[in-house]
């Protein structure tokens, strides 16, 4: 049989990746952005919380994309965006998730401090403040995460590199 040359490069690459910090920010952005959009759908949410389901959900699944194509490596079959645009496109999903994660977390902030009258001691009914903090917290951790991966792509294009790692 003959040998498989490949399958060295494709783990040097992904654990490369893997340590890159980019490839960490990514991760954190998956981990947060589920813990988000889960803290949220598990619960009774109604009008603008819908907002932010979407946005949650939404670049999740489109990180979740992006960190599997570049994993392994696969950015080229892109078309379009992927190749030697493959920084720019996550330089502007980054900036996307960012623009649209603000406002995300500050509906998030109203929704808190219109509830907190739930934390007095003698309120006894049902009460989503807690749920509404927690997905605060989840939400700008999560934009924050965005955050610096969109520094890491700016330095990395003012540098004039055009790969991600």
């Amino acid at each position: 049989m003959p040998p498989e040359p490949e399958q060295p490069q494709v783990r040097e690459h992904i654990l490369k990746f893997l340590r890159s910090s980019l490839g960490v920010v990514r991760i954190l952005q998956i981990v947060l952005g589920a813990g988000l959009w889960v803290t949220i759908a598990a619960n009774k949410y109604e009008k603008s919380i819908h907002y932010v389901v979407f946005v949650a959900v939404f670049f999740w699944l489109l990180t979740l994309a992006l960190f599997f194509l570049t994993l392994l490596g696969k950015q080229d079959l892109v078309p379009l965006l992927g190749g030697e645009r493959w920084l720019c496109t996550n330089l502007a999903h980054d900036v996307a998730a960012v623009a649209l994660y603000l406002p995300a977390t500050g509906v998030l902030i109203y929704k808190t401090v219109r509830n907190s009258y739930c934390t007095l001691e003698k309120y006894d009914r049902f009460c989503l403040y807690k749920v509404y903090l927690t997905a605060s917290v989840f939400a700008s951790l999560c934009c924050l995460a965005y955050l610096l991966s969109v520094g890491y792509g700016a330095s990395r294009k003012c540098r004039g590199e055009q790969m991600v790692i």
